[in-house]
């Protein structure tokens, strides 16, 4: 194979940091080429300098054996560079052909030309082997169908190198395999491949080489034949881990949390569940299964049509979060950003948003009590750097999640629901989030977890209820776990 894109000693700094120290970069043609590392590695910063976003203060950039200068995204597109962002940038109101050709949309005399806009975005799906209606609204398709189109979208400006920056971080991995279809069939095409993962399985499946980044810096690139999970966990992190997600063996205590014929139609119907004192209950299924539409019941941010919840025995009708927050349940969102933080707001006031009341006399904040509140929760949490007037919006992914964690336990909550709670960190913070956890249940909370890393749920859960479109398909004790047995349950296959 010949190297279609060489970045030769790339370096980059900010104000008091250095981002990037002399990283090599090779991709060949028909290579997928895996990038790991955790948040704050690099990996962002060298994929802008890629696209243009940024200069570098040292090093090379070579295309096909071509010295360049990348000087904007405009530029790096012109120059057959695709880049595939975490965040969608699709429009939801417009079908697939017209998102596919968004920019180059096919007129004539000003006018669009309907057919030949259908055909292209066609073609594109086709040559993906992608079984998407290029006449299908956007907003009407699943997300890892959204994925595939935003795929197909920098596929269509016929790229020589695409980067896909967490593709699967909002699918479950029986999602992602149609995803996956989409990259080896590009693979086919000899397209040259930047794969971002935090999910290590899958980056071991797919990727051909990996490029290991630690602090700014290049630690190893290797073939993925014979590379383990554990070592890319030793390369990134500098030291073992030997387990991402361990289980801290407590005692398990009385039923705190009861769910009984919990139903919303459309969503879900007739869920029933518990989880006691001690206890960490995952939730699993695929992706649009009803696990988040049953933790925003159970908390009060939409409301169930039928069904019971109790906390500690006490019947619980959470109609607003307020009520729940009051009932001893606390939730962690799924979407961090969207619902978990105020981003632009510092550490401090973030943490103390669900506990004003308590830091308030005669509706005045006390100042020194919050401080006091958000230092401890800081403290415990390992939240770094430990500022508490710094906004959150300027902290890493993982300490953000631990932030929004941190906001919760401030509210001293019996029943702790984790919507997706390491989606989009990275393996160092994985292994903190869940320390926190074990932490949590060993005081006696009771955690229902909710995760689309099937190993991750395996790991740590003491029971797993699964869902299948909307139902409870199978209740399954940590001995009777395994891959094989949930993904039965939860593409239904159990209960047939």
């Amino acid at each position: 194979m010949s190297a279609v894109l060489e970045m030769r000693g790339i370096s980059k700094s900010f104000p008091g940091i250095r981002a990037l120290s002399d990283v090599d970069l090779v991709v060949d043609a028909g290579e997928v080429h895996a990038i790991v590392g955790e948040n704050g590695a690099g990996k962002s910063t060298l994929m802008k300098i890629l696209a243009g976003v940024y200069q570098p203060d040292e090093g090379a950039i070579l295309l096909g054996g071509a010295p360049v200068r990348i000087t904007g995204p405009i530029d790096a597109r012109k120059r057959g560079i695709g880049m595939v962002y975490q965040e969608l940038n699709l429009v939801p109101d417009l079908t697939v052909a017209e998102n596919i050709t968004l920019g180059a949309t096919p007129a004539r005399f000003g006018l669009v030309q309907r057919r030949r806009l259908h055909e292209e975005a066609a073609a594109v799906l086709d040559a993906l082997d992608a079984r998407i209606s290029p006449t299908a609204l956007l907003g009407s398709l699943t997300v890892s169908q959204q994925q595939i189109v935003e795929i197909a979208k920098a596929y269509a400006q016929r790229p020589s190198i695409i980067v896909l920056d967490e593709p699967t971080s909002s699918l479950s991995e029986h999602e992602s395999q149609a995803l996956f279809q989409v990259v080896r069939r590009m693979r086919e095409d000899g397209i040259a491949i930047i794969y971002i993962s935090h999910r290590l399985r899958e980056v071991l499946d797919l990727a051909d080489r990996v490029t290991v980044l630690r602090d700014g810096r290049q630690i190893e690139t290797r073939d993925s034949a014979g590379l383990t999970a554990g070592e890319m966990i030793r390369l990134m992190v500098g030291r073992d881990l030997t387990d991402v997600f361990p289980k801290r063996e407590v005692p398990i205590g009385e039923t705190v949390l009861e769910v009984r014929g919990l139903s919303r139609q459309g969503a879900f119907e007739d869920v029933s569940f518990d989880v006691r004192a001690g206890e960490i209950v995952g939730l699993a299924g695929l992706v649009g299964a009803g696990r988040t539409e049953v933790a925003r019941a159970i908390f009060g941010l939409d409301r169930a049509q039928a069904g019971i919840v109790r906390v500690n025995g006490a019947e619980v009708h959470a109609r607003t979060p307020e009520q729940g927050v009051a009932s001893g349940i606390a939730y962690v969102p799924e979407d961090r950003k969207r619902d978990g933080i105020i981003p632009s707001a510092s550490i401090k006031d973030n943490i103390s948003l669900p506990v004003l009341g308590r830091l308030s006399t005669g509706g005045w904040i006390s100042r020194a009590r919050e401080t006091e509140l958000a230092t401890a929760q800081v403290t415990a949490l390992g939240v770094s750097p430990p500022v508490i007037d710094r906004p959150v919006d300027t902290l890493s992914g993982g300490n953000q999640q631990k932030v929004v964690i941190a906001k919760w336990l401030a509210a001293q909550p019996r029943v702790l629901i984790l919507d997706e709670p390491t989606r989009g960190v990275d393996v160092g913070a994985k292994a903190d989030i869940h320390e926190i956890i074990g932490e949590l249940a060993a005081s006696g909370t009771a955690i229902l977890l909710i995760s689309s890393e099937l190993p991750e749920v395996l790991a740590v859960s003491d029971r797993i209820f699964v869902l299948h479109e909307g139902s409870v398909s199978a209740e399954l004790s940590r001995a009777e776990a395994n891959e094989t047995s949930v993904m039965h349950a939860a593409t239904g296959e159990a209960a047939a």
